[in-house]
């Protein structure tokens, strides 16, 4: 059996043209700006902005950010030339099956869940802590914690409770329809796009020029590694702030829902990306420069709720904004949280259609048209993670999941233009293969600045995945029936 057998491009682009039992077409460019503004915009801005400040770069964060931002425009490209060429649901696995085979789609749609499921997981933890923050006696504390965690007089929690709900909460909208998800995450993506201007606007006015200086922090005892501080801090810095970019490439899983996916994907890709990266640098300039980068480590300052931090302590008078962020940061993380988990059961979509996964994650809600049954089932997985196991390194572990699969989606830009060259294409990467090949440099410029433990972690839930292929999925393929020819194998339909 082939590992490498390829799903024929003919057959994949016969999957877009269903109308009657597929998925419901209903986004347009300014829907699918929002959704991935909706996706960048959270947890990577607010919390992971001042430890890479702290932990890597300095002041010089805004060069990490520069240096995420170039990787993730070489790669946005070539996603948008895949997603307006294959409008269809799965993202970076549906192309490198039709590119570099089985084995390899099956590899990136087991990392995809680092990006998508365990990030959904993480951002209920993180949601939970703040929700906590604003509503501190709302709720007992052993029932918004893990049981992992030890509290006041040594008590442990029972479940977060909050984490489901808010999960829950996400599951339902996006069980409801695609446009609903995607009329509610506009809204919640007007709300902290406001608030994030206001602390540029405000903030402006507080930056301390000497915060600034020096702008490449010195090597010293406590930091040392090639990734810590320094120049190669600024590296080290665009692996970490590398998840505040998270997110566009999940505008991607949306294709087959979207109008006119030829001119609208690549726009709702770039746009979302270029608005963020410019949020992003002018965000990381004004908080460096209200308070100094170490006090963002300094677990008696700001090492957490970093950002309400810097306000509450160098911005007297605007104590106002610090609840602003806070529900900023609530309305961000459940945004993101409603991308993850829409990108999550689209490639599951894909993957069973495939039959690579049970048929049950391809079932259709008759009336609103999704995959309702798949939507269940992530919401116990996700639920899992989030109501029983506390936050940690997990960041680092979704960037890795998700630098593979841009690694990979570059690389099959360039396949297809040898393997297909006269297949239409509404946009076109410029410059191939330089456009791909930065991306690929980038991206691996950026997994190799991550920490050894967060590789190890990935590595590790990837050697399961290939398990899981071995024992289950490579013999129930839909390219593995008997019989059946190269030039027409048969798919899920």
């Amino acid at each position: 059996m082939d590992l490498f057998r390829t799903k024929p491009l003919t057959t994949l682009l016969a999957q877009c043209e269903e109308t009657t039992v597929g998925l419901k077409r209903t986004l347009r460019w300014p829907g699918l700006i929002a959704l991935g503004i909706g996706a960048i915009i959270g947890a990577g801005l607010f919390a992971r902005t001042p430890a890479a400040a702290a932990q890597n770069a300095g002041p010089a964060v805004t060069l990490s950010f520069v240096i995420a931002a170039m990787g993730c425009a070489f790669a946005g490209l070539c996603y948008a030339e895949f997603a307006a060429m294959i409008p269809i649901a799965g993202s970076a696995y549906t192309y490198a099956y039709v590119t570099m085979g089985e084995l390899v789609a099956w590899v990136i749609g087991w990392a995809l869940i680092l990006e998508y499921g365990l990030g959904a997981a993480t951002l209920s933890i993180y949601w939970t802590e703040y929700f906590n923050n604003l509503f501190p006696d709302l709720i007992p504390w052993v029932w918004r914690h893990s049981p992992l965690q030890t509290g006041p007089g040594g008590m442990h929690g029972i479940l977060n409770a909050p984490a489901l709900g808010i999960l829950l909460i996400m599951t339902l909208l996006l069980i409801k329809g695609i446009s609903e998800s995607a009329t509610i995450n506009a809204i919640i993506v007007g709300i902290k796009v406001t608030i994030v201007l206001m602390i540029i606007a405000i903030g402006w006015h507080f930056i301390n020029p000497a915060n600034h200086t020096p702008f490449v922090l010195a090597q010293d005892a406590a930091h040392v590694g090639m990734f810590k501080h320094g120049w190669g801090g600024i590296l080290g810095g665009a692996g970490v702030v590398f998840f505040a970019f998270i997110g566009f490439d999940a505008v991607s899983t949306a294709a087959q829902e979207t109008v006119n996916p030829g001119k609208n994907m690549p726009i709702g890709i770039l746009g979302s990306l270029a608005v963020c990266t410019v949020l992003y640098i002018l965000f990381s300039w004004v908080l460096t420069g209200i308070a100094p980068a170490l006090d963002f480590i300094d677990p008696n300052k700001g090492a957490e709720a970093s950002v309400s931090y810097a306000i509450h302590a160098y911005m007297p008078g605007f104590g106002w904004l610090s609840t602003l962020v806070t529900i900023a940061i609530l309305a961000g993380f459940s945004s993101v949280m409603l991308v993850m988990l829409l990108g999550q059961s689209r490639v599951f979509y894909s993957m069973a259609k495939d039959g690579l996964l049970p048929r049950l994650f391809a079932e259709i809600h008759p009336k609103f048209r999704t995959p309702w049954k798949c939507n269940l089932v992530l919401y116990v997985f996700v639920g899992l993670l989030g109501g029983f196991l506390p936050g940690d390194i997990t960041g680092n572990m979704t960037n890795l999941g998700t630098l593979f699969a841009f690694v990979l989606v570059c690389i099959g830009v360039w396949v297809m233009r040898g393997s297909n060259p006269n297949q239409p294409r509404p946009f076109r990467v410029p410059f191939v293969p330089v456009v791909p090949i930065l991306g690929v440099l980038f991206c691996l410029a950026m997994i190799i600045a991550v920490d050894a433990t967060s590789k190890i972690a990935a590595g590790s839930w990837m050697v399961i995945g290939l398990g899981v292929y071995f024992l289950y999925a490579r013999g129930r393929s839909n390219l593995g029936e008997p019989e059946m020819g190269a030039a027409a194998p048969q798919t899920s339909e």
